[in-house]
């Protein structure tokens, strides 16, 4: 390799970076000056750069005297950018990129964390086939071990106040509670296609049935014999907001059906939030007071799915924006009435996420989870 220059004047130079982190799969785009070589009279084209991440090269999407767009290859981790031409290297820049804690799952919403840190992620499975494992539990340490067997088509995860898991299964319409030994009971039956679930501050389960409905699960004063689940049943329909209610199910609020999945988060105030991923490339966010009064938070995303807040109330969703899929952050401006919108990881396949401690994120495509450095410091959902 000839001798490289980084200090001369027409040497290239890297400005910036955006997003502020990605997944092998997904693209960085760079910002800076001299990027490629200057055509020359007798060159029909100017030569292109070499990217490299560490001595990792990296695949060209797209080439320009200012802006490049350099895809991170299978295998990156975080580590200096850097630009090669005509024996020239640029100045680094470095790259926060997400790697693999997990593989060979079949996820399909957020994965969940407990108080200890350990994140759980599921093994969803064809519609009706049952899967070896249902659950797998990442231990601190990155050792994954079987967590729960006998749960078919687990759909989303959330973990309670009583430091329970709890589980939705949208083949079966039952929402099934997991202690930390892995024993399971059935907590309730019914929910239709239950997919997305989340618990407000109050201890109240919300479960998204995909053809139309959120539900709202108000738990006993008591506790509830591990044998006799909650059911939906007709008087549960009136008077929902009563607080003296408890033990009981009903219709929280209705939306439009999803060709796929419902997925829940609950915002700091205790708005409900909901996407209802379908085939558009222009679609809500929904946000549910705890009146059930329905109201759209954003337009515009496509196909946004997994959702978490950090600790200043910033929603992260994985979504595409403006072509671009990975996660978007969605921030309240005091100049606008509708959240800034901004792509702060990308990667091709995520479809959900989920903060950990110390600023770092668990990312999940369909079948890895990654791990990044984000420096955001997420809600705490239990």
């Amino acid at each position: 390799m000839p001798l490289l220059h980084p200090t001369r004047p027409d040497a290239p130079h890297l400005d910036r970076l955006y997003p502020r982190s990605a997944i092998p799969g997904g693209s960085f785009e760079v910002l800076g000056t001299q990027l490629m070589s200057p055509a020359q009279p007798t060159a029909a084209d100017p030569e292109l750069p070499q990217a490299f991440f560490g001595e990792t090269p990296a695949h060209l999407d797209l080439a320009r005297p200012t802006r490049a767009v350099i895809r991170v290859p299978t295998g990156a981790i975080s580590s200096d950018l850097s630009f090669r031409r005509d024996g020239l290297a640029s100045n680094l820049l470095h790259a926060n990129i997400g790697v693999p804690m997990v593989e060979d799952l079949h996820v399909i919403s957020n994965p969940a964390v407990d108080a200890e840190g350990n994140l759980f992620a599921m093994v969803s499975g064809p519609r009706g086939e049952q899967v070896p494992v249902s659950i797998f539990r990442i231990a601190r340490d990155l050792q994954v071990t079987a967590f729960t067997r006998d749960i078919l088509n687990v759909s989303a995860l959330a973990f309670g106040p009583d430091g329970n898991l709890y589980a939705s299964s949208r083949t079966e319409g039952t929402i099934y509670r997991i202690t930390p030994a892995g024993l399971i009971s059935t907590f309730a039956e019914g929910m239709g296609i239950a997919t997305g679930i989340a618990f407000d501050r109050d201890g109240n389960l919300f479960v998204g049935d995909r053809s139309g409905t959120i539900f709202k699960i108000i738990p006993s004063h008591k506790t509830p014999e591990p044998d006799v689940p909650f059911a939906l049943t007709p008087s549960s329909a009136l008077d929902p907001h009563n607080p003296n209610r408890s033990g009981e199910i009903f219709v929280f609020a209705t939306l439009e059906p999803s060709t796929a999945f419902y997925h829940l988060c609950f915002r700091p105030d205790g708005v409900l939030m909901v996407t209802t991923p379908t085939i558009s490339s222009h679609q809500n966010i929904y946000a549910i007071d705890p009146h059930g009064t329905t109201t759209t938070y954003y337009r515009g995303l496509g196909r946004p799915q997994g959702m978490a807040f950090d600790v200043d109330g910033n929603l992260y969703v994985a979504a595409s924006l403006r072509g671009h899929r990975g996660i978007v952050r969605l921030r309240d401006t005091a100049n606008s009435t509708t959240p800034e919108a901004e792509l702060i990881v990308a990667g091709n396949d995520l479809i959900g996420l989920c903060f950990l401690d110390d600023g770092c994120c668990a990312l999940a495509t369909n079948s890895t989870i990654f791990h990044a450095d984000l420096g955001i410091e997420g809600l705490p959902l239990i």
